[in-house]
């Protein structure tokens, strides 16, 4: 059976990945008037009287909501969501295994920013915690920056930010291996969507000084109409450069791609400086192979998939981060907490086992999400 017959195999037997299960059990009258009536009215009591108490008496102060449009589903696009469901799922079903943190998928038959806003806002009051997932750009960016303005509860678009502190923690320790400081580097990110502007911040944020963003149409500048990305061409492509991906990457010390498969090319890893650093992170094809970079000039090559060396994966950040930020009661996922993160991920890999081909924990690694969730929960 191919991987994805044993995927349609595993869902429908299983018919989902997810049930409910019970903390207590009812098994006789006096169970029953604890977990319920009349026993009940008694934590609801006390959280009446002090809204707080909701974290001492009930699952808040372990669960996440994973909202989604069904809008940028994966390597999919705009499916909807009733087809974007299996991945809330599987969402879900990673946040319990790799973090302990109980996670409900909610897909919302709406893509209108403003009523996914006012959906969550009304949503928020059973969760401690809001993970947007798979919703497009440029409508995510104003979802998140709303809802953190209104919730005092955690949110965060797992598609940025968890992809951009997973890149960050690679390309730490990618430059340890290939012996380059980040104020030497020329980075050039292609992708100017939400994936791509949310790691350029976060590398910037980091301290490298030299970035481009490529899009569609070439490299970013100051012309561009949409709001995020015209923000984003005020701090990057410094030199003001012209041009399209190919001329933006001669010179260039770090690729990071989040946009299509087969983009670049040999010849362009090749106008790269010397021992260049590749994340070629598109979905299930890389802008690049890794054999081919690497036979063209590449160093250290990372990219999304699980088949090949260095897969960049979110599951060894957002397990640990919202575990973090639960525990500690944080009201937001700041910047600070998402460089934290990122040095506590590169920090997994010892110094003495760094090389081209190990610079990312395993995600089956037992204690990602406790030394992510520390770090996280000593930046609140």
């Amino acid at each position: 059976m191919t991987i994805d017959e044993k995927a349609l195999d595993l869902h429908e037997k299983l018919h989902g990945k997810l049930s409910t299960e019970a903390k207590c059990h009812v098994n006789s009258r006096e169970d029953l008037s604890l977990a319920y009536t009349p026993g009940v009215a008694e934590p609801c009591r006390k959280i009446a009287a002090n809204e707080e108490e909701v974290y001492k008496y009930t699952w808040k102060s372990n669960t996440v909501a994973v909202v989604s449009d069904g809008s940028a589903v994966l390597g999919l696009g705009n499916i909807g969501p009733k087809a974007a469901m299996p991945v809330m799922e599987g969402k879900a079903v990673l946040f319990k295994e790799f973090g302990d943190v109980n996670a409900v998928p909610i897909c919302l038959d709406t893509q209108d920013p403003q009523e996914i806003i006012d959906t969550v806002v009304r949503i928020a009051p059973g969760f401690g915690g809001i993970n947007l997932e798979d919703i497009s750009a440029p409508r995510c960016f104003e979802i998140e920056n709303k809802l953190k303005e209104i919730l005092d509860i955690p949110v965060f678009h797992d598609d940025q930010h968890g992809t951009a502190i997973v890149v960050l923690a690679g390309i730490i320790n990618a430059l340890k291996v290939v012996g380059k400081k980040k104020e030497d580097c020329k980075v050039v990110v292609n992708g100017d969507g939400s994936a791509g502007i949310a790691i350029s911040k976060l590398l910037l944020k980091y301290g490298f000084k030299d970035l481009t963003i490529c899009g569609l149409y070439g490299i970013l500048s100051k012309d561009v109409d949409d709001w995020a990305q015209k923000e984003m061409a005020e701090v990057t492509n410094l030199s003001g450069q012209k041009g399209t991906l190919k001329d933006a990457m001669v010179g260039a010390d770090i690729f990071v791609g989040v946009s299509a498969p087969n983009i670049v090319t040999a010849d362009m890893v090749k106008s790269m400086n010397k021992d260049a650093i590749m994340f070629a992170m598109a979905n299930p094809v890389p802008e690049i192979m890794p054999d081919v970079a690497k036979a063209a000039g590449a160093k250290v090559v990372g990219t999304g998939r699980s088949d090949f060396p260095n897969q960049v994966n979110n599951v060894v950040a957002f397990p640990g981060i919202f575990k973090g930020a639960l525990e500690g009661r944080a009201k937001q996922i700041t910047e600070k907490m998402k460089l934290a993160a990122a040095l506590a991920i590169a920090s997994l890999v010892p110094d003495d086992e760094l090389n081209e081909n190990n610079i990312l924990p395993e995600a089956f690694n037992p204690v990602v999400a406790e030394v992510v969730s520390k770090a996280v929960k000593d930046n609140i």
